[in-house]
C-alpha cells in the first residue's frame, strides 16, 4: 500500500486501542454455558488427542483445533490447566485479524472507508463482547470477510494464489459452524445480484469472463481438503465428514421448532437500534445501521459512488441485504448470531460516512458532521464497550447477554475449594450434583480441579453420602427423603446448607448446596484460626 505515514500510525493506533479494548481481563466474566462445553471438548482434545464432531451439539471443530496453539504455547496438557485467558484469546486474535483485514479492501473501499470500517470494527460493542466469547461466531465472520477479501484480490490479479486462499477459507467456514451454509446463500445471491446489473457495465462481469476454470477447481478443492481435515478430525474420524452434511437436518429443525430461542423477526434490529424509547441504560449501535442504510443509497446513486469500487459495493450491499433479511426472517435467534451481518453493515456504514463527509461542504456542514461523528460514531461506542464488558458483562440489560450465569458461579467455586482445602481427600473429595435435564453447565468447567464429581439429572437412590452435593431445588424434596428417611439411621449424615440461602446459576434459576457437618465445622474451624 502506498499510503501517506499518517494513515500507517493512525492504523497502528487503531489496532492498539483494539488490542487494549479486547485483551485485558478475560477471566472477569463467568463462563457462559455454551464456552463451558466448548472448554470440555478442549480437554478431551488435550489429554486423549481426541475429537469427535457430534452433528447434534456443539457446532464445527475449527474453535477447538485452534485452541490447542494457545495451549501448547502455554505448556498446557490437561484441562484442569486450561484458563480463561488460553481460550479466550483465540476468539481475541480473531477478532483483531477482522480489525486488520479491510487494509487488502483498501482499493475498493478507498483509504477513508477502510479507514472508518476498521475503527467501527475495533470499537464496536457487539464485535467486542464477541471477540472475548469462546464460542464460533468471530471465528466465523473473520473467515466469512477472508473469502470476501481474498474473492476480490482474484479478481484484481487472477493470481491462483488468492483463489486457494479463497478457498481455504471456504473450507474454514464450512469446519466452523453449520449456519455458514446461510452466509454461502448470500455470498451466491448478492455475486448473482452484482452480474445482473453488472452486465453492461465493465467491472466484475468482464472478471468473471477471465477466470480460469483450473483456478476455480483449486479453489473448490482447497475448500474441501480443508473441511474433511477437521471433520475428519485430521483422517482419524472419518465419520465426521457425512455428519457434517447429517447436521443440517437437526439444524433446520431446531431452527423452527426450538422454543426455547424463538424470537420476533425484529429481534436483531431491536438490540442494534434505540427502538424501546427511553432505556435505562442505553445500549445500541444506531450509527452503524443508519450509516450502512446510507451506505446502500450511495449505492443506487450514481453521483454519490464515484470514490469506490461499483461492483465491490454492489456485493457487499446485497450480501449485507440478504443476509439481514434472512436472520430476521428465521424464527430461532440468538445474539451472536447477528455478527455476520453486523460486519456487513460495518462495510456499509464506512462507505456512507465517507459519502457524507465529502457531501459536506460548507464549514458549519463539517462541524455538524464532525461532531455526529465523534459523539455517535466514537465516543459513546468506546464508553458501551467498556460498560457493557467491564462493568454490565452479566447484567440482563446487557442487549450481548443471553442465559448467561451469575456471578454466584464464583461464590460456588471458592465454597467447595474452601471444603475440599480442609478435607481429608483435598481435591479428591467426592461432589455430587444433581440437576434435571443436565442443567449444571458451566459448573464442569469451574469444578475442572475436581475429579470426582458425578453428574445426575435426578436423585438416585442407589447413590448415597457424597460429602458435597449441589442441586437444583425441584429435587431437594426427594434428595432430603433419600438423605434422612430411605438410609438405616447409622447410615444417615447430617448436613449443612453449602451457600447462601439463594445462589443463583443464571438470573432465576436457583442451586443448593449441601456439605456434611463434619466438613463445615471443620472450614468454620479454619477461617477462625486464619483470622486470629
Amino acid at each position: 500500500m502506498n499510503w501517506p505515514k499518517k494513515y500507517y500510525i493512525f492504523i497502528l493506533a487503531v489496532m492498539i486501542f483494539a488490542v487494549g479494548l479486547r485483551l485485558p481481563r478475560l477471566g472477569l466474566r463467568p463462563m457462559h454455558g455454551d464456552e463451558a462445553v466448548h472448554a470440555v471438548r478442549l480437554g478431551e482434545l488435550l489429554e486423549k488427542n481426541v475429537y469427535r464432531y457430534d452433528p447434534q451439539e456443539y457446532h464445527g471443530p475449527t474453535l477447538n483445533y485452534f485452541s490447542l496453539i494457545p495451549a501448547w504455547l502455554s505448556g498446557i496438557g490437561t484441562f484442569k490447566d486450561l484458563n480463561e485467558f488460553t481460550i479466550r484469546i483465540v476468539p481475541v486474535f480473531f477478532g483483531l485479524l477482522l480489525v486488520l483485514m479491510p487494509l487488502l479492501l483498501s482499493d475498493g473501499l478507498g483509504k477513508s472507508a477502510t479507514v472508518i470500517a476498521m475503527v467501527m470494527t475495533a470499537i464496536s460493542p457487539a464485535f467486542v463482547f464477541y471477540s472475548r466469547y469462546y464460542i464460533q461466531e468471530t471465528l466465523l465472520v473473520c473467515f466469512t470477510f477472508g473469502v470476501i477479501v481474498c474473492g476480490w484480490r482474484y479478481t484484481r490479479s487472477k493470481n491462483i494464489y488468492w483463489a486457494l486462499l479463497t478457498g481455504i477459507f471456504l473450507g474454514l467456514m464450512h469446519a466452523t459452524k453449520e449456519t455458514s451454509i446461510i452466509i454461502f446463500g448470500s455470498m451466491l445471491s448478492a455475486l448473482l445480484l452484482t452480474l445482473l446489473m453488472q452486465q453492461r457495465e465493465m467491472g466484475i462481469s468482464n472478471a468473471v469472463k477471465t477466470i480460469k476454470p483450473s483456478h476455480i477447481i483449486a479453489a473448490v478443492a482447497a475448500a474441501v481438503i480443508v473441511s474433511i481435515l477437521f471433520y475428519s478430525s485430521f483422517f482419524t474420524n472419518p465419520k465426521g465428514i457425512l455428519d457434517s452434511f447429517r447436521a443440517y437436518a437437526t439444524y433446520f429443525n431446531r431452527a423452527g421448532q426450538n422454543n426455547l430461542h424463538i424470537q420476533p423477526w425484529y429481534y436483531y434490529l431491536d438490540i442494534l437500534t434505540w427502538m424501546e424509547g427511553f432505556e435505562k441504560p442505553i445500549w445500541n449501535e444506531d450509527l452503524i445501521v443508519v450509516a450502512a442504510v446510507f451506505g446502500f443509497v450511495v449505492m443506487m446513486v450514481k453521483r454519490y459512488r464515484v470514490s469506490f469500487n461499483l461492483p465491490l459495493l454492489r456485493f457487499l450491499a446485497f450480501y449485507t441485504l440478504v443476509m439481514t433479511i434472512v436472520y430476521s426472517a428465521i424464527p430461532y435467534k440468538t445474539p451472536w448470531c447477528m455478527l455476520g451481518f453486523l460486519h456487513g453493515m460495518i462495510l456499509l456504514a464506512a462507505v456512507g460516512v465517507t459519502a457524507l463527509i465529502k457531501m459536506s461542504l460548507d464549514w458549519w456542514e463539517k462541524i455538524a458532521v464532525g461532531f455526529i461523528l465523534v459523539l455517535f460514531g466514537l465516543l459513546l461506542p468506546v464508553v458501551q464497550t467498556y460498560f457493557l464488558n467491564y462493568k454490565y458483562y452479566t447484567a440482563p440489560s446487557n442487549p450481548y447477554v443471553y442465559a448467561h450465569p451469575t456471578t454466584d458461579i464464583f461464590d460456588i467455586t471458592r465454597r467447595v475449594e474452601e471444603i475440599a482445602r480442609v478435607s481429608p481427600d483435598g481435591n479428591n473429595i467426592y461432589i455430587q450434583v444433581i440437576c434435571p435435564a443436565g442443567d449444571y453447565w458451566p459448573l464442569p468447567w469451574y469444578l475442572r480441579c475436581f475429579p470426582n464429581v458425578g453428574w445426575w439429572s435426578e436423585v438416585d437412590e442407589s447413590v448415597h453420602s457424597f460429602p458435597v452435593i449441589i442441586a437444583s431445588p425441584s429435587v431437594v424434596p426427594a434428595l432430603s427423603l433419600e438423605l434422612y428417611e430411605l438410609l438405616a439411621p447409622e447410615k444417615r449424615t447430617l448436613y449443612m446448607s453449602l451457600f447462601d440461602p439463594y445462589t443463583e446459576l443464571r438470573p432465576g434459576v436457583e442451586l443448593c448446596g449441601f456439605v456434611t457437618k463434619d466438613l463445615w465445622d471443620r472450614m468454620l474451624q479454619s477461617k477462625s484460626a486464619g483470622q486470629r
